[in-house]
């Protein structure tokens, strides 16, 4: 296990290395630059000096050597949009804000989506089956910024219960903690039924209940333990896809979390905080996936990952 899980890791570090290669010259090639006003344009001796501070007028390989030798040492600079703070203060404000609101929608979408998949599988072609096919089917097919303008016209416009957005509050949490979870519960109601449908033909489940166990004991002990390996290769991801902060809901709901930086440092070319964000990211996804891998010997004693390496 030690063994995979090094080989894993030096992976991981290989794959940040070229998304941080090829997320950099990308960024760069965009045209355009951090300093480049339309409204208040500047000088060409106050661009030219504002671009030697901060090492612009570098080129591209030195920019990115230096900016690796700094993030190896966790120093990734200061953003162009807040200078007077650090990166790290700036992700660890805005990263709190968008893993709560993310981990709340979260906290209802994995169990709901998980009853609704079971009680397909179990009950199929039944009403609630039909009724869970047009929920997921909604919540993955229709945008999530379509679902939250709808939340605030109804809640919001409508019926006047909270208001339209921003973070001050239990009331202003709701809406986007819905917005959250649907499309996530969507997804992991297909992938339960779709799994638990397939174990539940299995030989060893019909003789578990001609033995005369309870169903339940069935389902939960039986089919459904043997049937999370595909559910949690697509659950864990989203942990870290929602607690970096969803682009469309941060926007619309006018939340201070991480997305909405995202989105203003791709507009304002703001080449430090795309970097840092697009690294975190990276070695997010990484770690969730190391962590399913080791997870999956845990529910399933008969993978093991190791042998396979040697």
């Amino acid at each position: 296990m030690a063994i995979y899980i090094i080989k894993r890791a030096f992976s991981i570090l290989f794959s940040i290395l070229i998304v941080t290669i090829v997320i950099f010259y990308m960024m760069h090639s965009i045209p355009g630059g951090p300093f480049d006003e339309e409204k208040m344009p500047l000088s060409q001796a106050v661009k030219d000096k504002i671009m030697k501070m901060y090492g612009l007028d570098q080129p591209l390989y030195v920019q990115y050597l230096k900016y690796m030798w700094n993030a190896l040492h966790l120093e990734f600079g200061r953003s162009y949009q807040s200078p007077g703070e650090e990166m790290v203060d700036l992700i660890k404000r805005t990263f709190r804000v968008s893993a709560f609101l993310g981990g709340l929608g979260l906290s209802w979408a994995i169990p709901a989506g998980l009853f609704l998949g079971i009680i397909s599988a179990v009950k199929p072609r039944s009403l609630i089956d039909y009724l869970s096919t047009i929920f997921t089917s909604y919540t993955i097919s229709v945008p999530v910024y379509v679902s939250s303008i709808f939340l605030i016209f109804i809640f919001s416009l409508k019926l006047g219960w909270f208001p339209t957005g921003g973070f001050e509050g239990p009331k202003t949490w709701i809406m986007p903690v819905i917005a959250y979870g649907l499309s996530p519960s969507g997804i992991i109601a297909r992938y339960t039924r779709s799994s638990m449908v397939e174990v539940l033909n299995e030989p060893y489940i019909v003789t578990a209940k001609s033995k005369g166990l309870p169903l339940w004991y069935v389902i939960i002990q039986h089919a459904f333990r043997n049937a999370m390996i595909p559910i949690l290769t697509i659950m864990f991801p989203m942990f870290t896809r929602i607690v970096t902060g969803s682009i469309f809901i941060e926007r619309i709901f006018r939340i201070p979390g991480l997305g909405g930086y995202f989105v203003s440092s791709i507009y304002q070319r703001d080449y430090p905080l795309m970097m840092t964000l697009m690294i975190l990211i990276a070695v997010l996804l990484g770690l969730t996936y190391l962590f399913i891998d080791v997870l999956y010997t845990i529910i399933d004693p008969r993978i093991q990952l190791w042998r396979r390496e040697l």
